[in-house]
């Protein structure tokens, strides 16, 4: 029989204990991804005999850790100036985007809702004004109250403008704040809040435009 050398018993030993232990080693796990689902279906209004001003809705403004796909939370019972992100949970694009698609769905149950490509592409003469809407996302984070209870937290700051042939007329400035509330204490949980407070404000968008005197 055939004596094995102690350098190649050594390396046969290592491959051998590699081979046995494959089957334990955890492999890196993909992070999972989010979005805010599908819109909740309503009852279709009859049309009404005055159409309503037409919208533009740019891509919405952020910064920071804002404009990537983390999912943020905060601990308001420790520190709420520390902004936190979950490991393993992903937003399938940044939030800017998926809010924007969320405003764009939910507003267009009312008005036609363009992107400013398709408003250049008009022919404003017989289309007459327009309303302009820029939104600047400036928090969409989960917040953590106490280690079981969180909200999710939307605010936006919004600038409405008039676009005419004459040029634009500033129809009014706010910021809004809403809130959703985390049905589990984690990043699914923090998800369908945030898509909460982003349907609640959508609604309230919706009424400020209904509120908002038609240019002329």
């Amino acid at each position: 029989m055939t004596r094995m050398r102690p350098l190649a018993l050594a390396t046969f030993a290592a491959l051998s204990l590699l081979a046995g232990c494959s089957g334990f080693i955890d492999k890196p796990q993909r992070p999972v991804l989010f979005d805010m689902g599908p819109t909740q279906r309503v009852a279709v209004q009859a049309p009404q005999a005055d159409p309503r001003v037409p919208l533009i809705l740019p891509d919405i403004e952020a910064s920071g850790a804002l404009d990537s796909s983390a999912v943020l939370y905060r601990l308001a019972y420790s520190d709420d100036h520390e902004l936190r992100a979950y490991s393993q949970s992903r937003w399938s694009a940044p939030p800017p985007q998926l809010v924007r698609q969320r405003l764009r769905e939910q507003l267009g149950r009312e008005r036609p809702v363009l992107t400013l490509d398709e408003s250049a592409a008009l022919d404003r003469q017989n289309l007459g004004a327009l309303y302009l809407l820029r939104l600047e996302l400036e928090e969409f984070a989960q917040v953590f109250d106490s280690a079981s209870r969180s909200r999710g937290v939307v605010r936006l700051r919004a600038t409405l403008l008039a676009t005419t042939g004459s040029g634009e007329q500033l129809l009014g400035q706010r910021s809004i704040s809403v809130e959703g509330v985390a049905p589990t204490a984690d990043a699914s949980g923090g998800v369908r809040a945030l898509t909460a407070a982003t349907d609640a404000a959508a609604a309230d968008i919706g009424q400020w435009l209904r509120q908002v005197r038609q240019p002329r």
